[in-house]
């Protein structure tokens, strides 16, 4: 039996109940009726497969479109049409100083003081530029630890990395591995690796959410296992922010980057962001790939030579902002900085786990587990993603949902991730997914 806890309300003492779901559509309508972040699902707008609106569970690849983003981009192309280059300088939200407005909304989202963050280039380009800092890698202490199969940014950006510091990167990553039969990481088995190495270890790096099972890393006690050997502790939160609460400060993480095309629905390869915890933010010794507009700001017009960098993380940017992308970043995250992630994490917790509940009875209904749910059972352990092992016919299972308008993604050789977002999908929809599933693992005809 599964049963949760819903939030009502957020800025006020929330009233809780008990909630177990059920099989039907009535319950579905039912918690559709009391979800307090409902209103936001009319905010965005939704693809259409064969002319009716989809049922979008892919906003762990692409997040939906805000209605707001359309004219958040059009104010600065009107910015751009009357002023020009006085644009930097004059208008509600001077150019120069975009990308400050993001330092409150990020820093909520990911548990960190305004200095400690910032909107600025790829996650990519992020995720070099933290480890030009915090791969400091010495003859003796050149290890860095991350999840086998990581997705492949990470997995490019560190063997390319330890090569440019003259390492073997079959000698120099240590890749974490599930158990034999198991498909997820053990907590334990994390900070056992980190302490089999912790003589020769410099940097742990893994994604906050691994991208291939949904699963959710605790963040808090590896960072605290990676210091207690001696190494850096980063994160990769592409799956993460937006997705669960994080406390990057308080877990005393040292580094962090992310992009926002995904549950932060920011457009396509928008504008990412990066955290520096304040205890590097402000050590103007730190070794860094220097940019121009990473040099303080009241001498940066000088044009002097020597780099003097911003306090904060906002001594990393590089270049100035690519302000056409932070429109429409800062269109979604006044979305989510109304509609609170606390709020947004209670019903994902409830939207997966009701798809779950759906999955395993009609597993249970067929006696063969047709579809095995790869992500981690307990809500605390998983994001809004599920990802479904299916063993048979996997491919043709996702044509069907396709088919009957429900768009996720496709895993090779046999996984379909499917991710409800709290901003905008409905238990309706989650029923309706479910539907499919169920007629498919009874080889009946989808209606």
């Amino acid at each position: 039996m599964y049963s949760l806890l819903w939030a009502h309300s957020r800025g006020t003492t929330s009233a809780l109940a008990s909630m177990t779901y059920e099989n039907t559509l009535e319950f579905a309508r039912q918690q559709d009726a009391r979800d307090p972040l409902k209103a936001f699902r009319s905010r965005f707008h939704f693809p259409l497969l064969a002319g009716k609106q989809a049922i979008y569970f892919c906003g762990n690849s692409l997040g939906l479109q805000p209605k707001t983003a359309r004219q958040a981009l059009e104010n600065e192309m009107q910015r751009w049409q009357e002023l020009a280059v006085e644009g930097h300088f004059r208008g509600e939200n001077p150019w120069l100083s975009y990308h400050k407005q993001f330092k409150g909304p990020l820093g909520r989202l990911v548990g960190a003081l305004p200095e400690e963050v910032v909107a600025m280039n790829s996650l990519t380009v992020n995720l070099h530029l933290m480890m030009v800092s915090f791969y400091r890698p010495t003859l003796h202490r050149y290890k860095i630890i991350i999840e086998g199969g990581a997705f492949p940014s990470d997995q490019y950006s560190v063997e390319s990395q330890v090569k440019l510091h003259g390492f073997a990167p079959e000698k120099a990553i240590v890749e974490l591995l599930p158990r034999k039969g198991e498909y997820t990481l053990r907590t334990e088995d994390i900070i056992r690796t980190i302490v089999e190495h912790r003589d020769s270890l410099a940097l742990v790096l893994l994604g906050g959410v691994n991208y291939y099972t949904g699963q959710v890393f605790d963040m808090a006690a590896i960072t605290e296992a990676a210091h207690l050997a001696g190494a850096v502790a980063g994160f990769d939160l592409a799956h993460a922010i937006g997705n669960v609460p994080l406390r990057l400060h308080d877990w005393k993480v040292d580094f962090a980057v992310w992009c926002t095309y995904k549950y932060l629905n920011s457009s396509p390869g928008g504008v990412a962001g990066a955290f520096v915890h304040s205890k590097h933010a402000r050590n103007s010794g730190l070794q860094r790939l220097a940019g121009w507009w990473g040099y303080d700001e009241s001498t940066r017009f000088q044009m002097k030579k020597g780099f003097v960098p911003m306090q904060g993380a906002d001594g990393w940017q590089l270049s100035n902002g690519p302000i056409l992308l932070m429109a429409v970043h800062k269109a979604a995250m006044d979305i989510f900085d109304e509609a609170g992630m606390e709020t947004l994490r209670s019903k994902s917790e409830h939207l997966t786990g009701f798809l779950a509940y759906l999955i395993e009875q009609y597993n249970d209904a067929s006696e063969n587990d047709f579809i095995q749910i790869l992500t981690p059972k307990k809500a605390h352990e998983r994001g809004c993603q599920l990802s479904l092992l299916v063993e048979k016919n996997g491919r043709q299972l996702f044509d069907t949902l396709m088919e009957n308008g429900i768009i996720g993604d496709w895993r090779e050789p046999n996984v379909i991730r499917l991710s409800p977002a709290p901003l905008y999908n409905t238990f309706e929809e989650v029923y309706q997914v479910g539907q499919v599933l169920a007629n498919s693992i009874q080889n009946k005809p989808v209606i």
